[in-house]
């Protein structure tokens, strides 16, 4: 019986399923794939399950195993390959089937995960919680080979570009793809060239690239300045792994936050109002560009929460996370032409509306961003960080304030802004750190916002730098 597998896993990892490649044996994926079918099927009708996969290394075999599982269920399965995770859940909500990501996102490459969607979206905490008190026991599973990847699981994510957009949105235009081993590479060229650009293909990797759009290496920051000078390029694009988070970099190779992607994307696509977590950049507020910002809990889960609730008063409604994945709430009319709601994140929508107002404006992406950017935020994590040592940190910080200020050179005592998420706190009328643990990996992660990047980055830098010696600490009484 595997299901204490799925019971531990689930109030770990919440709406995934992650962890090390030799976790998931044939027998925890079979867990998880009984526990999937028997408590959606008590909210939801469907009878096929369509599954995707990412580039890692593990993920083909991960996959194999899940779908032998679902065979040896009687339900019908469809493969689609490697494919953007916003892609294969389109196809999922346009035909009514449930859906399995095979994916690990931006974690390091010796983990993997599962992302799991019901025939109307990504599960939701009725759901989680649902499949977290799954009992059902497992027997002998038969492993079967992958069948041939259905292609045509793509063509509504493609359509749903191409038939919107105008056909020469990017005419003229040298766009650069970095390609690593996002799932997304050879759709998004294209797409690109379909709809006119000139596209330049770099970085191709065929050892798996963990790219976090939230913790960008310095190596891809090189990378940038280089490739937009080297190729002159007009724009530069790249995702995390499963192609559900933009990388996007203007033509001076300065690759720019997620939250102000979606800024620009949100104005660009006409939205009233946005579900955002709380680490996003305070400028959305301060652009006076959308009747109403509700602000979340970090994760989708909890964003689409409030864009559901969001859609009972607003006709376009949309959300982002500071990690640059958009998700579209409502269906919304571009230049006379439909687009469908995707309430899970998208790396590549978010690349087509700023370039759709870059077209509109007249202006380039660095030209847009400068009318926003009165804020400037940061990131980073500390990796290896246990989620009992982070509550102990945060805890202590919260209780105790003053120990931040003497991590950071205050003179004033922080101030608590929010503990719905980790511990956000303001230092003083302009500057706010916040604190928490990672929901996917052992990760404590930093953000930061300033009225300079300088000061944005400065911040991470010396909080993350406190924070580790802190933990380096010998425990008392050792």
């Amino acid at each position: 019986m595997c299901t204490p597998h799925c019971a531990k896993w689930y109030s770990v990892w919440h709406q995934w399923c992650q962890g090390l490649n030799t976790q998931f044996t044939a027998q925890v994926c079979q867990a998880f794939m009984v526990a999937m079918i028997e408590q959606l099927r008590t909210r939801y009708h469907f009878d096929t399950v369509v599954l995707g996969m990412d580039n890692r290394p593990s993920s083909p075999l991960i996959t194999q195993y899940c779908i032998s599982a679902l065979r040896a269920l009687g339900i019908k399965v469809r493969f689609g390959g490697v494919l953007p995770t916003p892609a294969l859940a389109l196809y999922a909500q346009q035909n009514a089937v449930a859906a399995v990501m095979v994916t690990g996102s931006h974690i390091p490459h010796d983990r993997n995960g599962l992302k799991f969607y019901h025939p109307h979206g990504e599960i939701d905490k009725v759901d989680e919680a649902a499949i977290l008190a799954c009992r059902s026991g497992v027997g002998s599973l038969t492993i079967q080979p992958l069948p041939a990847p259905d292609s045509q699981i793509t063509a509504p994510y493609l359509s749903r570009m191409i038939d919107v957009f105008p056909a020469d949105l990017c005419a003229g235009l040298r766009i650069g793809l970095y390609e690593h081993t996002s799932a997304g590479r050879e759709l998004y060229a294209s797409v690109l060239r379909t709809l006119g650009a000139q596209v330049i293909c770099l970085g191709r990797s065929e050892e798996f690239v963990p790219v976090d759009t939230e913790a960008l290496s310095e190596q891809d920051r090189a990378k940038a300045e280089y490739w937009t000078k080297e190729h002159q390029l007009d724009l530069l694009f790249s995702t995390d792994g499963d192609g559900d988070r933009p990388m996007i970099a203007d033509h001076t190779g300065q690759w720019h936050r997620g939250d102000m992607l979606g800024l620009l994307s949100a104005k660009a696509l006409g939205i009233e109002a946005l579900s955002v977590p709380l680490n996003c950049n305070s400028s959305l507020e301060l652009s006076g560009e959308f009747k109403q910002i509700q602000r979340t809990r970090i994760g989708s889960p909890y964003v689409i929460e409030q864009l559901t609730a969001l859609t009972e008063c607003y006709e376009a409604v949309a959300g982002f996370e500071a990690n640059g994945g958009f998700l579209l709430g409502s269906d919304i009319t571009l230049g006379g032409k439909a687009m469908v709601r995707l309430p899970t994140r998208d790396a590549l929508l978010p690349l087509l509306a700023i370039l759709y107002l870059s077209k509109q404006c007249g202006a380039n992406l660095a030209q847009l961003m400068s009318q926003y950017e009165s804020r400037f935020t940061a990131s980073h994590r500390l990796q290896g960080i246990e989620k009992a040592s982070s509550d102990r940190l945060l805890t202590l910080l919260q209780e105790q304030p003053l120990r931040l200020a003497t991590m950071l050179a205050c003179r004033d005592t922080p101030k608590v802004l929010s503990t719905l998420d980790g511990v956000r706190f303001a230092l003083d009328a302009e500057r706010i750190v916040h604190l928490r643990q990672s929901g996917n990996a052992p990760e404590l992660r930093c953000y930061a916002e300033a009225p300079s990047q300088q000061q944005a980055n400065e911040l991470v830098e010396m909080l993350l730098s406190a924070v580790l010696r802190y933990f380096a600490r010998p425990a008392p009484g050792s």
